[in-house]
């Protein structure tokens, strides 16, 4: 059994779910997977549970712009040991930064990116564990369970162009849901067409001076 407690965030009301210590899940509304797969029944709990404490003080400083890391908060994804490796990636992927799920699967002994794609598909933590920032080598803003209009505004938060990506032409990956509780700053990288990345300005916090890009891979 999860307890669960909600969070207003600029892109929507986002549901956060605790075994008690750790972060077990975070869904924005209405996106596929909502619940995760783990079977755990999800019943509304304390507002006040020291880890919701934590995770609220981390999302109110990630839409202020800061860039908080995802080992600041204790994190208990459920999945399979692929997945949780495929997650464990995710974390390490900079903010205002983006990869490919191709890389991604070099990363991870050969592994199919179909299947990497499957696992970032299902990561019960969004945002904190940024699967936004996973993109098709194509440049397409594919695969996000949150659906394509988040995926394009996260990562303009954190400052890149995602005009210079494509959108898929097939719908998004937000899927009505039956929730199992009853309801209850600086340089980032831009695409500049396939094998690179360019600097940009930051469009939050464009004054701080520190630069930074992050090259494509994949």
């Amino acid at each position: 059994m999860y307890q669960t407690t909600t969070y207003a965030s600029p892109v929507g009301e986002l549901t956060l779910a605790s075994d008690g210590t750790a972060l077990t899940g975070l869904w924005l509304e209405g996106q596929k997977y909502f619940g995760g797969t783990s079977g755990e029944e999800l019943v509304p709990g304390q507002p006040d549970l020291p880890v919701f404490q934590a995770a609220r003080a981390w999302l109110d400083r990630y839409f202020a712009g800061e860039k908080p890391s995802p080992a600041e908060l204790p994190l208990a994804p459920a999945g399979t040991p692929f997945q949780r490796a495929v997650w464990e990636k995710l974390q390490a992927i900079p903010y205002g930064a983006v990869t490919t799920y191709g890389a991604l699967a070099r990363e991870l002994d050969g592994a199919s990116p179909r299947a990497v794609g499957s696992a970032v598909g299902r990561n019960p933590i969004s945002i904190i564990i940024p699967c936004h920032r996973v993109v098709g080598a194509d440049g397409s803003l594919t695969g996000y369970a949150g659906g394509v209009e988040r995926k394009q505004r996260l990562l303009t938060h954190e400052g890149v162009d995602v005009s210079r990506f494509s959108v898929p032409k097939r719908g998004s990956a937000i899927t009505r849901h039956k929730s199992k509780c009853g309801g209850a700053p600086g340089c980032s990288a831009v695409f500049a067409g396939i094998g690179g990345w360019k600097m940009a300005p930051h469009p939050i916090a464009a004054s701080l001076t520190h630069r930074r890009a992050f090259r494509l891979r994949g």
